[in-house]
């Protein structure tokens, strides 16, 4: 199969059935072999009513309904574990991602060899302050603090290898950082290209400006995650002799001026370097525990559920 084209949803009824004709007819086409994954992120409106439909209909269209709304990463998540394709598209359902861009998508990963491509909406339609300015603070954070150099993190129209999808883990909130995500995976290659954005056509917008908030928060996690996830010691430990250093060095001081050089001076306990030893000891100790009960933890870690799945269609065939 050449392509597998990944929707998470959330109550957008009136446009799935006018997304899946315009992706229809692109991919019929360019004689695409493909299939569409509708990922029902908990919807409270007919969503999987229409999703159901068009899957008795087309065998092309397949469906993953959520007990409840789990969020966009674990939509994701899901949809990633059933793909089959060469190439798999992500896109929105809201009708801002232009499936006329999949074919150039589709050729920058088979032809130009790029593991991942990430789409740059270049020229945005949404409000000025409360998305386009918040989003280019966001994505100029991301690009210094991930090494990653795109211009829009955000932009739900991508494009991977097959291989890509099925060796990453995407989790919690981090859909936003999926190219970093596959970077420490060790998949390099990853482009970008400029896409058509689209005016909302219906609805309104799932997402408000506390999504900046969490993305900056998602941002120092999967910070930490990339580089001490799998040694919370070597971060933990390092803070911690910095800081025993520093006691230990007051220490030394206090000790040596009480001895040597003013004995008949204040006590001790009435300097306030006394106390600046003693916190900074203390957080010291308090740091390489956190360090060892990082790696416990790490070591212990269970499998837990993220999601469950109410039902599917069309995704048992061989």
């Amino acid at each position: 199969m050449d392509i597998s084209v990944v929707i998470p949803l959330l109550n957008e009824h009136e446009s799935i059935k006018e997304l899946y004709d315009w992706i229809a007819k692109v991919m019929q086409s360019n004689r695409f072999s493909y299939e569409i994954i509708f990922i029902d992120d908990g919807s409270t409106d007919t969503s999987w009513t229409i999703i159901s439909e068009l899957s008795n209909i087309y065998t092309e269209v397949k469906g993953i309904r959520f007990l409840r709304n789990y969020g966009k990463s674990q939509a994701l998540h899901a949809g990633f574990e059933k793909a089959k394709g060469d190439v798999i598209i992500t896109m929105d359902a809201d009708l801002q991602d232009n499936p006329e861009e999949i074919p150039e998508l589709y050729n920058m990963i088979i032809n130009d060899n790029f593991d991942l491509v990430s789409g740059w909406k270049k020229k945005r339609y949404d409000s000025v302050i409360s998305k386009n300015l918040p989003s280019k603070l966001f994505n100029w954070a991301a690009r210094k603090t991930s090494g990653v150099k795109l211009h829009d993190f955000n932009c739900g129209l991508k494009s991977y290898k097959n291989e890509v999808i099925k060796n990453i883990d995407v989790n919690g909130e981090m859909h936003r950082y999926i190219p970093l995500l596959a970077k420490n995976a060790g998949f390099y290659n990853i482009g970008e290209k400029v896409v058509q954005h689209q005016a909302r056509k219906y609805g309104e917008t799932k997402f408000g400006m506390d999504r900046f908030i969490h993305g900056f928060l998602d941002l120092i996690t999967i910070w930490f995650i990339s580089h001490f996830a799998k040694r919370p010691m070597h971060l933990f430990g390092a803070l911690g002799a910095i800081m025993l250093a520093i006691g230990f060095g007051f220490s030394v001081y206090l000790g040596i001026d009480k001895i040597f050089l003013n004995p008949h001076g204040r006590l001790i306990t009435d300097r306030p370097q006394f106390y600046i030893a003693l916190t900074t000891m203390i957080l010291g100790t308090q740091f390489f525990v956190a360090g060892f009960l990082g790696e416990l933890i790490l070591r212990s870690k269970p499998n837990r559920i993220r999601y469950n799945i109410k039902s599917e269609l069309n995704l048992n065939e061989n």
